[in-house]
């Protein structure tokens, strides 16, 4: 199943993350607390636990996608970025992008975290970049099919 372990400290009154199916690439996260959220509202959530994540790697956040589609709250900044020197509770920004009130009781399910390698890289500053097919053609460039 899952080869590679990392530590994990579970805050108490809340519980070990776990993934919702085998061979699911992020687990799920829940709210320490109930949470409501107004209207265009924004709220700093924790989600009880710290993790030692291996060297190596970074942990993204992810909203969850029916959070988001059927109650209109996601993360607020999109994805979220933790690295591994971090040893503190992982929290979550939540915006709610709805014209309704939104309850989500402690427990909820409210975003994924999902462990990737990285590829550390040694920035050099250059007077020009190699060229390519699509060169500096911005955003549509490639057209829509």
């Amino acid at each position: 199943m899952y080869g590679r372990k990392m530590n994990v400290k579970v805050m108490d009154g809340s519980e070990l993350p776990r993934y919702a199916h085998e061979g699911d690439a992020g687990f799920d996260m829940c709210l320490t607390e109930d949470c409501r959220l107004e209207p265009n509202a924004r709220a700093i959530v924790g989600l009880g636990c710290a993790f030692e994540i291996p060297s190596g790697c970074v942990v993204l956040l992810f909203p969850r996608s029916g959070l988001a589609s059927n109650h209109g709250v996601t993360l607020s900044h999109g994805v979220g970025v933790i690295d591994s020197c971090y040893r503190g509770e992982v929290s979550a920004p939540l915006v709610n992008l709805s014209c309704d009130i939104v309850n989500l009781p402690k427990g909820s399910r409210i975003c994924q975290m999902v462990i990737v390698p990285y590829v550390p890289c040694q920035l050099v500053e250059v007077d020009e970049l190699t060229d390519t097919e699509r060169g500096t053609d911005g955003i549509g460039s490639t057209g829509i099919e």
